[in-house]
């Protein structure tokens, strides 16, 4: 019998970064459990404290991871971030020096990746990040896809009504002259 040559993608399974183990994740969700903020030392603790206290007062529950350096790959940040999620809930930030990882489950990932492109690359910057991210969630949305859906919506219906009035209209307006027409030639 022939190979078969069908292929099947699998997930990746998710990645820690290196250096974070299992005890260092059980370290992180201490920390985060005890206000929200997990950093090394030296990274400005009460300057991330304030941004999740804004953060929840726009009503995010937030909770900000800082990791040193960046990791292989950026997409073991939102690894982390997933797992710190599933036990704390809310939304979750991890924060390397250029990178950005998010999870949340309230928040569509769409929104978590719009805020996450503006807190990119800030350097090592945690809470200048973390702001910029927060700022971004909680600015109302712009653009309000729902009222631009009706509006396609009713005029779409509009322009399938006026189409079909000036198609009666037109019908009528050929049957009429097909009627007068009949009705000359009779009469001559």
């Amino acid at each position: 019998m022939a190979p078969s040559h069908t292929s099947v993608f699998t997930p990746m399974a998710a990645e820690l970064p290196p250096g974070i183990s299992d005890s260092g994740l059980r370290t992180i969700l201490v920390d985060v459990a005890d206000n929200h903020v997990a950093a090394p030392k030296g990274k400005d603790q009460a300057g991330l404290e304030a941004v999740v206290a804004d953060a929840r007062s726009h009503g995010i529950p937030l909770s900000i991871v800082v990791i040193p350096g960046n990791p292989g790959h950026d997409s073991n940040l939102r690894d982390l971030a997933t797992e710190v999620g599933k036990r704390e809930h809310g939304t979750v930030l991890v924060l390397s020096d250029d990178w950005v990882g998010t999870y949340s489950d309230s928040i569509s990932r769409v929104t978590l990746e719009w805020a996450e492109d503006y807190a990119k690359g800030r350097q090592g910057e945690s809470v200048e990040s973390a702001r910029v991210f927060v700022d971004h969630l909680a600015e109302p949305e712009s653009v309000s896809w729902t009222a631009i859906t009706s509006v396609i919506v009713v005029g779409t219906v509009l322009a399938v009504g006026g189409l079909h009035w000036v198609k009666v209209r037109r019908a009528r307006a050929e049957a009429a002259d097909v009627v007068g027409a009949s009705a000359a030639r009779a009469v001559d």
